[in-house]
C-alpha cells in the first residue's frame, strides 16, 4: 500500500475568464469559479490517481473557503489539516487566457488566510505514514508563511520524508514585484525533488545553469526537473540527465499543467519510492512519461481540479504514447 503525499500551501479560488458578453455597449468579462492553488491542485492530482493525499493550509471562514473544502473532499483529499481563519478571507486569483491557452494571473491575496499560517500549528503527527511533503514558493511571500514553510520542510526531513518543491514563481505576489532569490533558495536547498520552469531556472541561477543544477544535486537534491511549456522536459539526477518529449495535445488552459505533471510524479514516488524510481534509467523514464502525460491531459481541459486525470485515463494515455 502506498504512503501518503502531504501538500502544504495555498488553496484559493481561480476565476477563469470564459469570454465576454456585451451589455449597453460595454464588453463585460465572464468569469467561472474554479477551485485552485498549486499545492491544492497537486493534492487533487494525487487523489484522482488513486493515491493518498492530505492537504494542509488555511482558507477563510467564508463561502469561498466552504467551496474549497468541499471541492478537495469531493476528490478524496484528506482535509483534516485544512484550517479556517476566523477573520481573514480566502485568497482569489483571476485567470486570463490568451489564444494559445496560456494564462496570466491577477491575485487578491493581501491579508489572505493562506498567508497567515502559523508554524506553531505543525505537529509531528502530520508526517506519519507519509512518503513525501510537497511545497511551492507562494507560501514564501510573507514572513509568517515563509517561516511556517521552512519549518514544515525541516520537520518533514527530520521525520525521514522526501521534500518536493515546485518553484512556481509568481513575481506579482512578492513585494517589489520580483521574488526574493535568497528566500526561494532557502526552500530550494531543502528539496530532494525540484521542479523548475525554464524561466524560473534562468532567474535563480547565479552561475551557469549546468553549474547551478549540479551544485543542487551535489548538496542533496535527488531529482531536478526543468519544464518548458510543451517543449521537452529535462531531468537531472546524480551525474546523469534525460530529455523526454511532451506529447502534442490541443491546449485549452495551461493552469493545471505543471500541477498535473508533479502530481503524477508524486503519486509514483508515494507508490514505488523515490529510490526505486531512480534505480534505472528505464524506471525513471516510465515514471516521468506517466507524469508528463498527466500534465498533457490537464492542459487539454479548462480549470484545475476538474481537468486533472484519473488513473485509468492517465495509464491508457501513457501506454498509447510509450508504445506499451
Amino acid at each position: 500500500m502506498s504512503k501518503r503525499v502531504l501538500c502544504f500551501g495555498e488553496a484559493l479560488i481561480d476565476f477563469l475568464c470564459t469570454g465576454s458578453d456585451e451589455d449597453d455597449g460595454l464588453m463585460l468579462p465572464c468569469f467561472r469559479q474554479y477551485p485552485g492553488g498549486a499545492p491544492a491542485n497537486a493534492a487533487v492530482a494525487v487523489a484522482k490517481l488513486g493515491g493518498h493525499a492530505r492537504f494542509a493550509g488555511l482558507v477563510g471562514k467564508d463561502k469561498f473557503g466552504d467551496f474549497l473544502a468541499n471541492s478537495l473532499a469531493r476528490y478524496g483529499v484528506d482535509i483534516s489539516l485544512l484550517g479556517r481563519h476566523v477573520s481573514a478571507p480566502t485568497s482569489l486569483a483571476f485567470v486570463h487566457l490568451n489564444d494559445e491557452g496560456d494564462r496570466s494571473f491577477s491575485f487578491y491575496r493581501d491579508g489572505g488566510a493562506d498567508t497567515l499560517f502559523d508554524a506553531a500549528a505543525v505537529d509531528n503527527s502530520w508526517f506519519d505514514n507519509t512518503a513525501v511533503l510537497h511545497l511551492c514558493s507562494n507560501t514564501l511571500t510573507t514572513p509568517q508563511s515563509a517561516e511556517a514553510t521552512l519549518s514544515i520542510a525541516d520537520k518533514a526531513i527530520a521525520a525521514g520524508l522526501y521534500v518536493s518543491v515546485d518553484v512556481n514563481l509568481r513575481h506579482n505576489l512578492w513585494q517589489g514585484g520580483s521574488a526574493c532569490k535568497e528566500t526561494v533558495m532557502a526552500l530550494v536547498s531543502r528539496a530532494h525533488v525540484l521542479k523548475f520552469a525554464r524561466e524560473e531556472l534562468e532567474y535563480l541561477a547565479d552561475s551557469t545553469q549546468i553549474d547551478f543544477i549540479q551544485t543542487l544535486l551535489d548538496s542533496g537534491c535527488k531529482l531536478l526537473l526543468v519544464t518548458d511549456g510543451g517543449n521537452p522536459v529535462r531531468a537531472f539526477f546524480g551525474k546523469q540527465s534525460l530529455t523526454l518529449a511532451a506529447p502534442k495535445v490541443d491546449v485549452v488552459d495551461t493552469t493545471a499543467g505543471g500541477d498535473g505533471f508533479i502530481g503524477g510524479l508524486l503519486y509514483r514516488i508515494a507508490r514505488d519510492g523515490l529510490d526505486s524510481l531512480l534505480e534505472t534509467e528505464a524506471t525513471l523514464k516510465d515514471a516521468l512519461g506517466f507524469a508528463i502525460g498527466c500534465g498533457a491531459l490537464a492542459v487539454s481541459r479548462p480549470g484545475a481540479f476538474p481537468a486533472l486525470p484519473g488513473l485509468a485515463e492517465a495509464e491508457a494515455f501513457h501506454a498509447s504514447k510509450s508504445g506499451v
